[in-house]
């Protein structure tokens, strides 16, 4: 749907013939889609700002937690878990949820389920001590 405006005279005219052929014609545009603002990289969503795209902080699921896990998980990689408490638990992740990992420990103690809350940082077993 195309709006247009008439004319409208001003106070002072330079001519007649200048102004009677011209229209002001505005297009109606459709509203915009919410997924129209999302970037080609990755759907990461941008916002403008002063006439700038910038991008909104990362998504809440990056999937490098799980890749990390299904990495040390294929190669039984040794790990040490320290826990926030300031326990060091040693063993090779077995599995591991939303919530929690397992860790299956060699010969020193049980197997142990550990949440992922109660972890301060963990480290490959062979990096050493830190």
């Amino acid at each position: 749907m195309k709006e247009i405006v008439e004319p409208v005279p001003s106070e002072r005219s330079t001519g007649a013939q200048e102004f009677s052929n011209r229209r002001l014609v505005r297009p109606s545009l459709p509203p915009r889609e919410q997924g129209h603002a999302a970037s080609h990289s990755g759907g990461e969503k941008r916002e403008r700002q002063g006439g700038f795209a910038r991008r909104s902080g990362a998504g809440e699921q990056t999937n490098a937690e799980n890749f990390y896990y299904q990495k040390q998980m294929q190669a039984r990689t040794p790990m040490v878990v320290i826990l926030k408490d300031g326990e060091r638990v040693q063993g090779i992740i077995e599995w591991y949820d939303k919530a929690c990992i397992k860790l299956t420990r060699n010969g020193s103690g049980s197997n142990m389920v550990i949440y992922k809350g109660a972890i301060k940082y963990m480290y490959k077993e062979s990096e050493g001590v830190r």
